[in-house]
């Protein structure tokens, strides 16, 4: 954020942590609320899981292994891009509560977990990205969340928990506004 005379601040970014299964509308939460946060002034920057998967993770599979490694790396990521926004958004799956603890205490302060959830019949309804139809033929065998192997451990005490069945959209999106926008106040406050 700039300063009245224009100069950039110097405090690190805050990073919001969105986790949650597939298809639950981690990225569509993030990307409606990077539009309103950058209208505001702000800086703001998205990680997110799938383009990490595509970039510097594509080396990695979906074991148990694989995954916590993905969710170091975007750790570091975060760590690394910290002095070049006022906040980053971390649209990712990161099922493990192992990983999301590392993730917190390598990043605090100035890190808050968000749990976007919806019941996983209506995850298979929305089935965005077909992953649900190809477990169900068989296609896929580690779906996280889906499968016995492959488990998504939810948060026991996230920051913020929004039920994208449970209320509209756009009610979702402005609850992760109004609770990034208080973060940022409180991190003024000080």
């Amino acid at each position: 954020m700039a300063d009245d005379t224009g100069n950039q601040l110097s405090r690190p970014a805050e990073i919001f942590w969105l986790t949650g299964m597939s298809g639950v509308g981690k990225t569509t939460l993030a990307e409606s609320v990077q539009q309103r946060l950058e209208a505001a002034g702000y800086r703001v920057m998205s990680i997110d899981g799938d383009s990490v998967r595509r970039t510097t993770s594509r080396d990695l599979g979906f074991s148990k292994a694989d995954i916590l490694e993905n969710n170091a790396r975007i750790v570091e990521a975060c760590a690394g891009q910290r002095t070049n926004a006022d906040v980053i958004l971390v649209p990712v799956i990161a099922p493990y509560e192992s990983s999301r603890d590392a993730a917190r205490r390598s990043l605090a302060p100035g890190f808050s977990e968000i749990y976007v959830s919806a019941p996983l019949t209506v995850l298979r309804d929305r089935d965005v990205k077909g992953l649900y139809a190809r477990e169900a033929r068989g296609e896929i065998d580690n779906l996280i969340g889906v499968s016995p192997t492959s488990p998504y451990e939810a948060p026991k005490s996230p920051d913020l928990h929004i039920d994208t069945a449970g209320e509209e959209q756009e009610t979702s999106i402005e609850r992760l506004h109004s609770f990034i926008l208080s973060r940022l106040e409180t991190e003024n406050d000080i």
